[in-house]
């Protein structure tokens, strides 16, 4: 089973530019940073854009947050990259002339629909300026905490 990294990738390449802003950031810069590739970069950037969470100019090596990192949520970023996407996911794959198979996809929903609510609330609750702070703190560099320009 695969999962997806894209919110993990997002919150990495938003923090990377708030704290790197004073340089000039390519996608191939932030790709290597995450290890992936420079189009990667690129797509999630773009939804992050369209979120109204970041900034550009095609061919200048310059994003920047469209907001402080302190009105970032994290949900903001989630629902940015995976849209309306639940966390969970039920199996649609079980066997339809087994009851279990049946009935037991219908009563789990119901929990995965609160833990969503649940997680959801949370996250709101979270800001980029939290994460990054606890990165500082992580790193041993809890003094280099930065203040996040805006365009």
């Amino acid at each position: 089973m695969k999962y997806s990294t894209r919110l993990s990738d997002a919150v990495h390449i938003m923090a990377f530019i708030a704290i790197h802003q004073e340089y000039d950031l390519s996608s191939t810069v932030i790709a290597d940073s995450i290890q992936t590739n420079p189009a990667f970069v690129r797509q999630i950037m773009m939804k992050l854009k369209k979120a109204g969470l970041m900034s550009s100019v095609n061919g200048h090596a310059k994003p920047s947050l469209a907001k402080p990192t302190e009105e970032i949520t994290l949900l903001d970023i989630y629902k940015a990259v995976e849209g309306n996407k639940p966390l969970l996911h039920l199996d649609t794959h079980t066997n339809p002339d087994c009851g279990v198979g049946v009935n037991i996809q219908l009563a789990l929903q119901d929990y995965y629909n609160e833990i969503q609510k649940g997680t959801e609330k949370h996250m709101s609750s979270i800001s980029l300026q939290d994460i990054i702070k606890l990165y500082y703190q992580k790193s041993g560099q809890a003094e280099n905490i930065v203040k996040v320009q805006t365009n």
